[in-house]
């Protein structure tokens, strides 16, 4: 269903567009979530892009290096 598939893109994109807000604010660079979590640069701009679909660990681990909830995150 191309419907379901572009409402997924939409709203990873709308996730990742928070990651970055978060991380902004307490401003933090990438490298320093990517590093904490760890994971690979270019994975972790993906996710920040909505091109990635990052697991629940993933993200979880994101919210950690931030210093957030995970409901922060996805708000």
């Amino acid at each position: 269903m191309p419907e379901d598939d572009e409402w997924l893109d939409v709203e990873a994109q709308r996730i990742g567009r928070c990651i970055r807000d978060v991380r902004e604010y307490h401003n933090l660079t990438q490298e320093a979530v990517f590093l904490a979590v760890p994971m690979n640069r270019a994975h972790y701009q993906d996710i920040e892009a909505g091109r990635a679909n990052p697991t629940l660990r993933t993200l979880l681990r994101i919210a950690r290096a931030i210093g957030v909830s995970l409901q922060d995150l996805t708000e």
